[in-house]
């Protein structure tokens, strides 16, 4: 069933306040850059340092849901009157979804965050950031094919601009990340990360797709509270899944040792673990704000014009490599988000127009 453009757009906020909304979008887009980048950066230097085990790995791009409980709680307490009655923004008369549906719901998009969160790890052990961090903005390309059979996401010139310019920001450098392989790592391990990290680039886009597909046909409400729903109970799920492979792998045997033997201390160990698992939640809820806000396929290319900024970041912190090639990479993603963003603006002048055509419609009907 093909769903009109209308009809994609009924569970997002209404555009009573426009500039709100957007300020609010580009604080969700700056604080999914940092945190993202910061993510990326604590994850790599976990591996650099010393850590070995793939399930931590995962498992600290999970586990950190628990940092948005304050602000959950806070979002609910916003909407109860002091008479006990409950009030929101945007009111819709919907069915509430079943007890069974949301368990199957956030079930669902759980286990393929695990998934995801397991094979980057993989990635993050094997290649040098840079080169994961643009691999992984392909996912641009695998989000407009999930997002076009989940959401009937019309894919426009400019749009199909930008993921031509992104795709081909991550191929340039991947197509020089030969050079850059890490010496202590075997071509079949640097294969593999490739390999893992294509997957895992899939099974985000995917996740991003089905989040959008989540809030249209089953959530049906608009409110603070669904976002945090999503981004908690999705990450909960993933936990619990990726708790109980790092449990039978045994690789918990192996904690103190690896502890002990990280080269910037016990301390730096633990700190470096936990600002890892805050950055990447962080990033995640900023993520999935932005499927609510805009669509699955924005909120790629948001992200994927950050991937970028990693390889910049990695050449002060790793002292990764440089080069003229990278330079055209950060040009091209900026070029592809600027033509996404000019879709975007172009989508709101026509639908800002629609609503004026309405208005004066029902106005003249009400005067007849």
């Amino acid at each position: 069933m093909v769903i009109s453009e209308t009809s994609d757009k009924d569970f997002r906020p209404p555009r009573r306040s426009n500039i709100i909304r957007w300020l609010r979008i580009a604080l969700y887009v700056i604080v999914g850059f940092l945190s993202s980048t910061a993510a990326s950066l604590l994850t790599r230097l976990y591996y650099e340092k010393g850590g070995t085990s793939k399930w931590v790995g995962a498992l600290i791009q999970v586990v950190g849901f628990p940092v948005l409980l304050p602000y959950y709680f806070i979002s609910r307490l916003k909407v109860i009157k002091p008479s006990g009655t409950t009030t929101s923004t945007a009111t819709v008369e919907t069915t509430p979804p079943s007890l069974l549906s949301l368990v199957c719901v956030y079930t669902y998009l759980g286990l393929l965050i695990a998934g995801n969160a397991f094979l980057f790890s993989v990635g993050f052990e094997y290649l040098p950031l840079s080169t994961l961090s643009l691999i992984s903005a392909s996912q641009l390309a695998f989000n407009a094919f999930f997002s076009y059979f989940l959401n009937s996401q019309k894919l426009t010139p400019f749009i199909i601009n930008s993921l031509f310019l992104l795709t081909l920001s991550s191929i340039t450098l991947v197509a020089n990340s030969n050079s850059e392989k890490p010496p202590a790592v075997s071509d079949g391990k640097y294969l593999l990360g490739i390999i893992c990290t294509l997957t895992a680039t899939a099974m985000s886009g995917l996740s991003l797709a089905s989040q959008q597909m989540v809030f249209r046909k089953v959530l049906k409400r608009q409110s603070v509270k669904v976002v945090m729903d999503v981004a908690i109970y999705q990450s909960l799920v993933a936990s619990i899944v990726m708790s109980i492979g790092f449990l039978a792998s045994g690789e918990w045997k192996g904690l103190k040792s690896e502890m002990e033997g990280y080269a910037l201390g016990k301390s730096a160990y633990v700190n470096t673990l936990v600002w890892t698992a805050v950055s990447w939640q962080v990033s995640i809820f900023c993520g999935v704000a932005l499927v609510f806000e805009l669509s699955a396929l924005l909120a790629n290319v948001i992200g994927a014009v950050g991937m970028p900024i990693a390889p910049v970041t990695a050449l002060i912190v790793f002292h990764d490599k440089m080069n003229g090639l990278k330079g055209i990479s950060m040009a091209l993603a900026l070029w592809g988000f600027l033509s996404y963003v000019y879709q975007q603006y172009l989508d709101e002048r026509k639908l800002s127009a629609e609503t004026k055509q309405q208005s004066v419609v029902s106005l003249s009907k009400s005067e007849a």
